[in-house]
């Protein structure tokens, strides 16, 4: 991926969506060509020269500092999310990273098989990419038999957007859609030069519509917590709250853990799939 283009594309996208009165810039008579602030106004309220400014989004960032990324955030009433993807894109002086290594391949500990293989609701683990490491039976039912599936298309986004199954789950599709490719892309913003994720990106380029679309948005997510609905093949109606949690010794896995209200519809239908499928499902299984 062309870090240049990325934060053309990302400060772009930001600056559109952002109008004058909400940057607080007292309104101007006529029409506006563009959408949102002008690269001028951004320059006036980030406290820059417009030509430095000017040649930040064009992804020309040598030497540039902290500060002026802090004021260009500021200017762009970007989120914390945000403000990291934009610090990784532009790599300032003051953060530069020495260089970097491949990425080693990611390993799941023994004792997170154990956590999971206790847990007695839907748990998974995820890696770089949306990449599955792992997950217990529940969450392998829950997913409609996803450790069945090829070991490289166990990832979130290939299921999202390329797998009809998908859409037929998620109740909200859209949205599910839109959250996971944001976390790719905030992905790709610390390793742009991973080869597997410009062929997983290529791939879906290719293949979906959907995922073209809102790629060019240039919207990125950090997942903490939040609620899905589904609706499965065997159960029905599901509507499970998930929490994220971090792996101590990677900071690029998660274990996403989802529960039920307790008492409710939903508990009863987890439970009635644990039921049905106890026995069929397998332990987690070592990458």
């Amino acid at each position: 991926m062309d870090r240049s283009s990325e934060i053309r594309e990302f400060l772009r996208t930001r600056r559109a969506r952002i109008t004058p009165e909400r940057a607080g810039l007292a309104p101007h008579g006529g029409a506006r060509r563009v959408p949102g602030l002008r690269r001028e106004e951004v320059a006036q309220l980030a406290g820059v020269s417009v030509d430095y400014y000017i040649r930040l989004e064009r992804g020309r960032t040598q030497g540039v500092s902290e500060t002026v990324l802090e004021a260009v955030a500021r200017a762009l009433h970007l989120d914390d999310t945000e403000r990291a993807h934009l610090f990784d894109l532009a790599q300032p002086t003051a953060t530069r990273a020495r260089r970097k290594r491949p990425l080693a391949p990611q390993r799941v500990h023994p004792v997170l098989y154990r956590t999971l293989d206790s847990l007695d609701v839907p748990a998974v683990v995820q890696g770089r990419r949306t990449d599955v490491l792992a997950a217990n039976k529940l969450a392998h039912a829950l997913y409609t038999d996803f450790e069945a599936r090829p070991r490289r298309e166990r990832n979130f986004a290939r299921f999202v957007f390329l797998d009809e199954a998908a859409r037929a789950l998620y109740a909200d599709w859209e949205r599910v859609a839109g959250d996971c490719l944001a976390m790719l892309r905030l992905y790709a913003g610390r390793h742009p030069d991973d080869p597997q994720l410009t062929e997983l990106i290529g791939e879906l380029s290719l293949q979906s519509d959907t995922f073209r679309r809102m790629w060019a948005d240039h919207d990125v997510i950090a997942h903490t917590t939040g609620t899905k609905r589904l609706h499965h093949p065997l159960v029905g109606d599901l509507t499970l709250d998930y929490l994220v949690l971090a792996v101590e010794g990677d900071p690029e896995q998660t274990l996403t853990i989802y529960t039920p209200e307790p008492a409710s519809p939903s508990a009863e239908a987890l439970g009635l799939l644990a039921s049905w499928t106890g026995t069929s499902a397998s332990r987690p299984q070592t990458p």
